[in-house]
């Protein structure tokens, strides 16, 4: 599946890197080992999709989606920021945080972190 084509509770093999034009992942069973689960997908404002915005979702999102604290936890988060969007478009949020959890230990997950 392509990275801009994933949904929240879709458990990957890996996190695309995008950084080196890898655009594809396997999305699995969840209760298979995985790399990572897509726990969010964040609109984004025009002109934020910086950093701290996009974690600042992230972190609100990780708490709804897992019932967990965002810090503390046997967790790590990260994410990929689509911008490649039709921005000629009348679209107040252009751009979407597509948030991950992962093991914070690199450990597989072998099940969804879904409260």
């Amino acid at each position: 599946k392509n990275w801009f084509d994933l949904k929240a509770g879709d458990c990957l093999t890996e996190i695309p890197a995008i950084d080196t034009g890898v655009v594809e992942t396997t999305v699995i069973d969840c209760a298979s080992p995985h790399q990572a689960e897509v726990f969010l997908l964040a609109p984004l404002a025009v002109n934020t999709a910086i950093d701290r915005v996009a974690m600042e979702k992230c972190a609100k999102g990780f708490v709804d989606y897992t019932g967990q604290p965002f810090v503390g936890g046997p967790f790590a988060v990260t994410y990929l920021i689509d911008s490649n969007q039709d921005r000629t478009a009348n679209n107040p949020t252009p751009s979407t945080a597509i948030c991950f959890l992962r093991n914070a230990n690199g450990e597989p997950l072998t099940e969804s972190e879904r409260f």
